[in-house]
């Protein structure tokens, strides 16, 4: 039987690979319903093209629009919190590709109904993390790790008992600025920050990569995707983007997972788990490639990570701080109004002055990431000035 299939970011990257797969495998699949925070048409076309029942735009004004462009079409056009929590639960499998935490409260929502939820938005975890994994055992919900790194492990583990595991690593490519000096580092533009050397993602998630932010936050999440502490997982340059991570076993055996910097491969494992299909995606050729990488990240040059860690490591409500103002943070630095070097600064700051306990409830977890957000903003004047 077919699967049906909702595409929370239909037509982000991660949204886009998904469409690809299912169109190579339209046996497998029913596409149910898609979001989109804007890109009216471009969520249209994904609908017609996969024959979807309900497409929601996240952009009110939009929707005339939308309905517009789904004329003569079975999908009914919809905007909305409820029109979103709609197409987060009324499919068997949901894709939450959101980017940020505005894709929380449909991700809990999918969890919440007993869902298998294929989860790349990071996000979600890194600032309800244990809210969720604890909804998901209530109600019986399953999340796939989608992310290629969370992917690679999940792979890896098949299945140990976390006392056999010694540590997780979690690789890294370092980036556009790898190599690049602090001071150099600074005066980086938006442009170059997005230029990743081997993967094609959206601005956001390309400038997480240029600060290491988005090592950091996949460190939290891992921590609650594989109950780990924190000093059981490592994280690791590797910059051919060929071994997406690994885990250690107390044996000394270390297993990793490699192949083509392609998401369409964790993507691919996500939806057909625990069967495998075909992602279209280029073999990966270790001849060609002929020499494997690794380095130890520098604290310095990439201060995030040790602002992750710690933020892990004090629990409570500091990854929600850290997540909310890093989202504020891009976004002034993608508008040019501070400097890539002042990114991780500005999550710094926020951390200090920003306190609540661990959050009970999806309620206190967006109050926690808008007070956050509130105080990122008042700081960032000040760093602007």
């Amino acid at each position: 039987m077919k699967r049906k299939l909702s595409i929370l970011g239909a037509t982000g990257s991660i949204g886009g690979s998904t469409l690809d797969l299912v169109e190579r495998h339209p046996d497998r699949f029913e596409v149910v319903a898609l979001t989109a925070a804007s890109k009216v048409a471009e969520l249209a076309d994904a609908a017609r093209r996969g024959g979807a029942r309900l497409a929601v735009i996240g952009d009110g004004a939009l929707l005339p629009e939308l309905e517009q462009r789904l004329a003569g079409t079975n999908c009914r056009a919809a905007t909305g919190r409820d029109a979103l929590i709609e197409a987060a639960t009324s499919a068997d499998l949901i894709m939450a590709a959101i980017v940020g935490c505005a894709g929380l409260e449909p991700v809990m929502a999918a969890v919440e109904a007993g869902k298998t939820v294929a989860l790349a938005n990071k996000e979600a975890l890194v600032t309800a993390g244990a809210l969720m994994i604890d909804s998901a055992t209530r109600n019986g919900a399953t999340i796939l790790p989608v992310d290629s790194e969370h992917n690679a492990i999940f792979q890896c583990l098949a299945g140990s008992r976390s006392k056999e595991i010694a540590r997780l690593i979690l690789t890294a490519s370092g980036g556009p600025f790898r190599s690049h000096s602090l001071t150099g580092m600074r005066a980086m533009t938006p442009e170059q920050a997005v230029a990743h050397p081997n993967w094609t993602m959206g601005a956001k998630i390309s400038v997480d990569s240029a600060t290491m932010m988005n090592k950091g936050l996949e460190l939290i999440e891992a921590h609650h995707l594989f109950g780990l502490p924190s000093d059981r997982i490592d994280i690791l340059v590797h910059p051919q983007s060929v071994i997406h991570s690994m885990v250690e076993y107390i044996d000394g055996s270390l297993l990793a997972q490699l192949g083509s910097p392609d998401m369409r491969i964790p993507i691919a494992y996500a939806l057909a788990w625990p069967e495998r299909i075909e992602s279209g995606a280029a073999r990966l050729d270790l001849t060609q490639i002929a020499t494997l990488t690794f380095e130890t990240p520098d604290p310095e040059r990439f201060p995030a990570l040790r602002l992750a860690r710690a933020a892990l490591e004090a629990g409570g409500a500091a990854p929600t701080v850290l997540n909310a103002a890093n989202e504020v943070a891009v976004a002034a630095f993608l508008d040019r109004r501070i400097g890539f070097g002042d990114i991780a600064l500005l999550v710094e700051q926020t951390l200090e002055r920003t306190s609540a306990p661990a959050p009970r409830s999806i309620d206190e977890v967006i109050d926690i990431d808008e007070r956050a957000r509130h105080t990122a903003r008042q700081l960032m004047t000040a760093l602007a000035a």
